[in-house]
């Protein structure tokens, strides 16, 4: 059983060459080079919407007293956990899988997890069926990327790159407007329900559309490897001596740490901001889901003008526009957060800064930064710490938003009624925390 299983996922053989003329090779692998990376960044989207589905039901969830917020926060902490354990372990078993089967893999699960969660009432199997999702949900991240290296010469990766990685603010908004649409017509279970038709949908489209490799189709490899030579003592010494001075390098737990402030507050509005607006300012679903989606194309803009932002404005420089982006952060949270009363084209502008600000941290507190003052040898090593310090960061936050909006709810006249005094403060406290901390690496440089 487990060889045939093996089998299924290992990488395709190489088909034999068609012996098509050159012009005929070339046209066929631009189609599928194009067919691959449309799938990846629509079928990852879609992978954000099995993930994102929770973050729009919470508020009738809690109505309906099937859990309090604390559980909503422990389980969408189990999520974040368990998702970085499998970024760890699927990023290995993607370099050796059959990527197609790999990715239709992970989604699907977490469609069907989806479609049965509006069905369970019990705190723990939720929470551990959330937590499966949460580990098949890391199959897809890696599986693009693999997939970008196999079908893309290393002169264009990086630009395919660029825009599949404002996949997840497209999926980000389909989730805010696809299921808050069906929670709206037809309640919060079948919520869970439209996010897993989704997810079926995008299994779908990458059965269909994603390639496993050129090679898998009868074309040759985009990049041919170069030969390896084994290293030598020495340089093994130097490779292993690089990855230490990562963890020892103290800039590099500081961005590690600036990153996991910032995810607090870029998942305190992702988990939250539908429940805030509707317990605090009294929106409907759909129109709490529509505010914060604009967050997510406002990300989409971000994310891929941040090399941008700082090669042309900044003379490739990160620390000034991280200071300016993290400053519009804190702003954003404090427009969204303190103005009393409902003011919605204040909280779209919010949203607006919000996602403007967030798009570029990604990218540069994200990893980027820890990226430049690492050896080049320990790059992998640095955003390791990066993602996992990020990570943490979002698990512990969702814990605490739970924790704190349930413990400072009230019953007025019969009423539930929530102060959201301390949780604005921790929230806008931990964008403030990001910039302060990023402040004290404002020079720090590679010792290479």
């Amino acid at each position: 059983m487990l060889k045939h299983l093996i089998s299924f996922y290992k990488v395709s053989q190489p088909k034999p060459c068609s012996g098509e003329p050159l012009s005929m090779q070339q046209r066929s692998l631009k189609r599928l080079q194009w067919s691959t990376f449309l799938s990846a960044t629509l079928g990852y989207g879609m992978y954000y919407v099995c993930r994102l589905s929770l973050n729009v039901v919470k508020k009738p969830i809690v109505e309906e007293g099937i859990f309090s917020e604390t559980e909503l926060g422990i389980i969408g902490a189990v999520l974040f956990f368990t998702y970085a354990v499998g970024k760890f372990t699927n990023g290995f078993l993607a370099d050796r899988s059959n990527i197609n089967r790999f990715m239709s893999t992970g989604l699907l699960v977490t469609a069907l997890v989806n479609l049965f969660l509006g069905f369970v009432h019990s705190f723990i199997l939720f929470a551990i069926l959330w937590g499966i999702s949460g580990w098949f949900q890391s199959m897809g991240a890696a599986s693009c990327v693999v997939g970008l290296s196999r079908w893309f010469t290393d002169k264009k990766r990086g630009s395919f790159y660029g825009f599949w990685s404002a996949s997840h603010n497209i999926g980000e908004a389909m989730t805010f407007i696809i299921v808050a649409s069906v929670v709206s017509a037809f309640g919060w279970r079948y919520g869970f329900l439209g996010a897993g038709l989704v997810g079926l949908i995008g299994v779908l489209v990458i059965w269909r559309f994603f390639h496993d490799s050129p090679q898998s189709k009868g074309l040759p490899a985009v990049n041919v490897p170069r030969a390896k030579k084994a290293m030598n003592a020495l340089e093994t010494e130097e490779f292993n001596r690089a990855q230490k001075s990562v963890l020892k390098n103290p800039a590099i737990w500081i961005l590690a740490f600036s990153s996991a402030f910032m995810y607090i507050s870029r998942y305190a509005v992702n988990s939250w901001g539908v429940f805030y607006l509707q317990a605090e300012k009294g929106y409907s679903t759909l129109d709490a889901s529509f505010i914060i989606s604009i967050s997510s194309v406002c990300g989409f803009v971000g994310t891929m003008f941040s090399g941008v932002i700082s090669d042309k404005f900044f003379g490739g420089r990160r620390n000034i526009p991280a200071l300016i982006f993290g400053l519009m952060n804190v702003v954003a949270l404090c427009l969204f957060l303190l103005v009393p009363g409902v003011h919605f084209w204040l909280d779209a502008l919010s949203m607006v800064l919000f996602g403007l600000g967030i798009g570029v941290l990604i990218c540069f507190l994200g990893g980027l930064m820890a990226v430049d003052i690492a050896p080049r040898t320990a790059s992998g090593a640095a955003l390791g710490v990066v993602g996992i310090a990020s990570y943490i960061g979002a698990g512990l936050q969702d814990v605490m938003s739970g924790v704190l909006i349930e413990g400072n709810k009230h019953v007025v006249n019969g009423v539930e009624v929530y102060d959201f005094t301390y949780i604005n403060w921790f929230w806008i406290g931990a964008a403030l925390m990001s910039v302060l901390l990023a402040l004290l690496v404002w020079n720090a440089r590679s010792k290479e």
